[in-house]
């Protein structure tokens, strides 16, 4: 749990830029640097929700906020960008059969070798998050037509 969010605040002040994100908290590099360091002396110290709140109003993705509802098996509706909102579920049908056909073509690219590194793994997840995205938008569809 303590590595999963540790790693999903770096994303966060990676995402915003570590410059941005000191101006934005108030916070030193290395004070940012400590919330997702996996250093033993630093194994508890976490981000506060106010500095996680400001940077994700940045962002492009939740972040944090995302992976706490994970840990708990909530899944968030996440609205930044509605691509996908025009043309219904038949639209969302053909968007989700070839955003699956990425993520397959991208794992049976990274698997070739019988090894995911660390890079190949991150064009899984964004592959995934896509995918997610055009689920979310068939979700929204299908509850329209309720």
């Amino acid at each position: 749990m303590s590595n999963y969010l540790k790693r999903h605040t770096e994303a966060l002040v990676k995402d915003v830029g570590i410059e941005s994100a000191c101006e934005l908290t108030g916070k030193s590099k290395a004070t940012l640097g400590r919330y997702y360091s996996d250093n033993p002396e630093h194994a508890d110290r976490y981000m506060p929700v106010d500095a996680v709140a400001q940077l994700e109003a940045a962002a492009s993705y939740p972040h944090v906020t995302s992976a706490l509802a994970e840990m708990r098996g909530i899944t968030l509706s996440y609205d930044v960008e509605r691509s996908n909102s025009e043309g219904g579920v038949n639209n969302d049908v053909i968007k989700l059969s070839q955003r699956f056909a990425q993520l397959m073509a991208e794992y049976n690219i990274s698997i070739e070798d019988g090894i995911i590194t660390v890079n190949e793994a991150k064009r899984l997840l964004r592959e995934t998050t896509a995918l997610q995205k055009v689920l979310i938008d068939m979700k929204l569809h299908l509850e329209e037509n309720n």
